[in-house]
C-alpha cells in the first residue's frame, strides 16, 4: 500500500487539519520536476512547505501532551483525595480507573498521530532527494529536527505515571512496598522460558496498554521520579575477530556464551556509576544443562582494569567481603561469575564489537518475577570494534565502550556506517515455567493476535552483528528474510483497543470494568536476605487460605450476569489499613491475594468448526430421512399412518432445531473457550437413532 494512501486511511478525524500534507508536497514536487526541472526557487519554496508542515505537526503533539499531563496530574490529584479518607470509596476508584483508560485512549491516538506523520517527513524527504538529486536528509535531520524536535517526543513517562496511578486504583489506595520494587536487581542468576517477538511501531502503545491492564508498569528505582532517560538500557558485546561467540549462539552448541556489560539510564549521571557484567550460557554444565543468564554488578572504574585482568574476581570478592553487605553463599556466587568472564574475555581474545541501545517498558508484579513482560523500542545497534582499523573510543575515555554514544536516540551524530536502526519493537515474555508458572490467557491472547509477529530464537546482538559485519559473520540468521515483508497482520475484531456503541473504550473487545485480571493473584511470600542478591521464591502448595480481594469491584446492576456472579464471591475490603504493614507482617503493597487461576486460552484449529459444520450437516441428512418417512406415511397412508406421519414431521422439526442450537453453542464454546459443557453429544444421537428405527419399523410394519 502507497503511504498516501494509509495516511489517508489512518487519519483520526478530528485532527484531520492538523496531519501532514503529504500527498500536496508529493504533488508539488513532481508537478514542480516535470514542469520547468528544479529549480533554486523551487527548493525554497519546497523547503518552507515542509517546514511549516514540521512546526504545524511538533506544535499540535507538544499541545496534545500538554493536555494529557494536565489530565494525569488531575488524576493524581484525585488518588491521593481518596487516600486521605478513612474509608475506602470503591466507586470513587471505578471512576478515576475509567478517567484512566480514557487517557491511555488518548495517549495512545497521540502516538499513532506522531508516529504517522513522522514516517511520512521521513518518506518525503527521502523522496525529494531521489528525484531532484540534492541533500534535503541532512538538513531535516540536522537543523529542522533540532530547532523542531518531533523525533525527541516520547510517551514513556505518560505511560509510566497512568501505570502508577491505575495500580492505585486496582489496590485501593494501598500503595506497594517500595523494597518489593528492588527485589532482584542484584540476582546473580536467573532462570527462565522466554518468547520474542517483533511489533510494527504502529500498535507500540496499544500493546502497552493492553499489558498495562494486567501487570502494572516495573519501574526499579522508586526513590526518584520517572523520566525518559530511565527507560535507557545500553548494552556492550563482546566477541574475537573471528566471531566465535557468535557462530557458536548462532548455531546454539553446548556451552555457548555471550558477554556483554550492561548499564542503565545514562552513563554520565555521576549517581549512575554501576555496570552489570552479564554472561548467557546455552546448556550451561555446571547447571545439568539448563540455560541461565548469571551476572555481577561492578562499580565502572574498575571495568577497565577487570579487562585486562588487573583487577581479578579475587580481589573482586575480596572488596565484597570488606563491604560487609553479602554473605559468603553470595560472594562465592558472585567470584564464580567474575571469574568464568574473566577467564573468557582472557582466553578467548575478546573485545567490544557491538552495542545495543533501546528504551525499556517493563511490565511485573513488584516483587515477583515468575511472569514478567518487557517491551524495547527505539533498539540501535552501534559498532564499538576497531576491526577497520579505527578506534571509535575515546583515547581519554574508556576502553571498552565509545564516547560519543549517549542515550538521545536516533543518534545522528553516529556515521550511518557505524549504526543500525531496528524498525520494529521487541516484545519478550519471560515465565518461570521451572517453578510451575504457566502463561496467562490474557499473555496467549496478546501474543497470537495480530498486534506481535513471532520470531523464535531472536537475538539482539545476532542481529546487529549479522548487519554490521556483513562481511565477516560465516553465517546469517534466519529471521532476516523476515525484514523483507511486511509483519502487519489484517486486524482482528475485538482485539486491542477499541470503543463501543456508546464509544467506551474497550480493552480486546471488553470494558475495562469487566476483565477479569488473573494476573494480580497472590504475591506468595518471598525470603529476602538484605545483603543477599538472590531472590527466593516460595511456590509451594503448602499456603495457608488468603482473602480474596475483589479487583472488578463495581455497582451490580450495572454489570452483566457473569460478572456479578465472578466477582460476588469476593469480600471486599471496607477498612482502610492504616499500618504501614498488615497482621502477619506483610509489608502493604504486597498484598496477600488470591484470585482462582484460569487455565491458559488454547488457540483451536481451524478444522475443528469444519468438523462441527459437518456434524450439524450430518444431522440435517438425518432428519431429511426421518421427513422423508414421514411425507410416505401421509400421502400412501391410511387414517392412522397419516396421524404418524404428522407426528413425524413435528419429531424432525424439533432435530432440526436441536441441531441448530448445538452447532451454535458448540461454535461459541470453541471461539470463547468455554469447557462447561461437553463438546460431544451424549443423548441426542440415542434418541435420533430411537426414532430412525421406530420411524423404519412402523413404515415397513404399515
Amino acid at each position: 500500500m502507497k503511504f498516501g494512501v494509509e495516511l489517508a486511511a489512518k487519519i483520526h478525524e478530528p485532527w484531520r487539519y492538523s496531519y501532514l500534507q503529504y500527498n500536496e508536497l508529493k504533488v508539488e514536487l513532481k508537478r514542480r520536476q516535470l514542469e520547468q526541472g528544479w529549480r533554486e526557487r523551487d527548493e525554497r519554496e519546497f523547503v518552507e512547505f515542509l517546514q511549516r508542515e514540521l512546526i504545524k505537526v511538533f506544535n499540535f503533539v507538544n499541545e496534545k501532551l500538554e493536555g494529557i499531563q494536565k489530565r494525569i496530574e488531575q488524576s493524581e490529584c484525585t488518588i491521593q483525595e481518596l487516600m486521605k479518607s478513612e474509608k475506602i470509596n470503591t466507586q470513587s476508584y471505578e471512576l478515576a480507573a475509567d478517567e484512566l483508560a480514557e487517557i491511555l485512549f488518548a495517549v495512545n491516538d497521540l502516538s499513532k498521530f506522531h508516529q504517522l506523520n513522522y514516517t511520512g517527513f521521513e518518506k518525503i524527504v527521502k523522496k525529494h532527494d531521489r528525484w531532484t538529486k540534492l541533500d534535503l536528509r541532512s538538513r531535516f535531520y540536522g537543523q529542522m529536527l533540532e530547532t523542531w524536535p518531533l523525533d525527541q517526543q516520547r510517551f514513556d513517562a505518560l505511560i509510566v505515571r497512568i501505570s502508577n496511578i491505575h495500580d492505585l486504583c486496582r489496590l485501593r489506595g494501598q500503595p506497594r512496598a517500595t523494597n518489593a520494587y528492588s527485589q532482584g536487581g542484584d540476582q546473580t542468576a536467573f532462570e527462565r522460558e522466554t518468547a520474542k517477538y517483533w511489533i510494527h511501531p504502529d500498535y507500540i502503545t496499544e500493546v502497552k496498554s493492553i499489558i498495562m491492564m494486567h501487570l502494572p508498569v516495573h519501574v526499579f528505582n522508586q526513590k526518584k521520579t520517572y523520566e525518559d532517560g530511565d527507560a535507557a538500557i545500553s548494552s556492550v558485546y563482546f566477541d574475537n575477530a573471528s566471531f566465535d561467540l557468535y557462530s557458536e549462539r548462532l548455531e546454539r552448541i553446548e556451552g555457548a556464551e555471550a558477554i556483554r556489560f550492561r548499564w542503565y539510564g545514562d552513563s554520565t549521571d555521576k549517581d549512575n556509576n554501576s555496570v552489570y557484567v552479564e554472561r548467557k550460557t546455552h546448556h550451561a554444565p555446571w547447571l545439568n544443562g539448563h540455560s541461565v543468564k548469571d551476572r555481577f554488578r561492578l562499580d565502572e572504574k574498575y571495568i577497565d582494569a577487570y579487562m585486562t585482568g588487573s583487577y581479578t574476581a579475587d580481589t573482586y570478592a575480596s572488596d565484597l567481603r570488606l563491604k560487609g553487605k553479602m554473605d559468603e553463599a553470595k560472594i562465592e556466587e558472585n567470584h564464580f561469575v567474575a571469574k568464568g568472564v574473566q577467564d573468557s574475555l582472557r582466553n578467548r581474545q575478546l573485545q567490544p564489537m557491538c552495542r545495543v541501545f533501546y528504551n525499556r517498558t517493563a511490565f511485573q508484579l513488584p516483587g515477583d518475577q515468575r511472569v514478567r513482560v518487557s517491551l524495547d523500542n527505539n533498539m540501535t545497534f552501534v559498532r564499538e570494534d576497531g576491526l577497520d582499523g579505527v578506534r571509535r573510543q575515546q583515547p581519554e575515555g574508556d576502553m571498552w565502550r565509545r564516547g560519543d554514544v549517549g542515550i538521545q536516540y536516533p543518534f545522528r551524530n553516529v556515521k550511518d556506517s557505524d549504526i543500525l536502526r531496528f524498525p520494529y519493537a521487541i516484545l519478550e515474555t519471560k515465565i518461570q515455567s521451572h517453578l510451575g508458572q504457566e502463561t496467562p490467557a490474557w499473555l496467549t491472547e496478546l501474543v497470537t493476535s495480530h498486534l506481535v509477529h513471532e520470531v523464535p530464537r531472536f537475538s539482539k546482538y545476532l542481529h546487529g552483528a549479522s548487519q554490521l559485519f556483513k562481511d565477516r559473520v560465516p553465517v546469517v540468521p534466519w529471521w532476516l528474510s523476515e525484514l523483507n515483508i511486511d509483519i502487519r497482520k489484517t486486524p482482528v475484531a475485538d482485539v486491542g483497543l477499541s470503543r463501543s456503541m456508546s464509544f467506551k473504550p474497550l480493552f480486546n473487545g471488553r470494558h475495562r470494568r469487566s476483565i477479569v485480571d488473573v494476573n494480580y493473584q497472590q504475591v506468595l511470600p518471598l525470603t529476602v536476605s538484605r545483603s543477599a542478591p538472590h531472590v527466593s521464591i516460595q511456590l509451594t502448595n503448602d499456603q495457608p487460605e488468603h482473602a480474596f480481594y475483589n479487583l472488578s469491584e463495581a455497582p451490580k446492576d450495572k454489570r452483566d450476569a457473569f460478572t456479578r456472579f465472578w466477582s460476588g464471591s469476593l469480600p471486599n475490603f471496607d477498612k482502610k489499613q492504616t499500618s504501614s504493614r498488615d497482621k502477619s507482617g506483610q509489608p502493604v503493597g504486597i498484598l496477600p491475594i488470591a484470585v482462582q487461576r484460569r487455565a491458559p486460552l488454547k488457540k483451536i484449529d481451524p478444522k475443528a468448526f469444519f468438523a462441527n459444520e459437518r456434524t450439524f450437516i450430518s444431522w440435517l441428512q438425518f432428519c431429511a430421512l426421518l421427513l422423508t418417512v414421514s411425507l410416505n406415511l401421509l400421502n400412501y397412508g391410511d387414517s392412522v399412518s397419516r396421524i404418524i406421519g404428522a407426528f413425524f414431521i413435528i419429531i424432525s422439526s424439533f432435530m432440526s432445531i436441536y441441531a441448530l442450537v448445538r452447532f451454535q453453542l458448540r461454535a461459541w464454546q470453541m471461539r470463547t473457550g468455554n469447557t462447561s459443557l461437553r463438546y460431544d453429544d451424549i443423548y441426542g444421537p440415542v434418541v435420533l437413532c430411537v426414532l430412525m428405527i421406530t420411524a423404519l419399523g412402523v413404515n415397513f410394519y404399515l
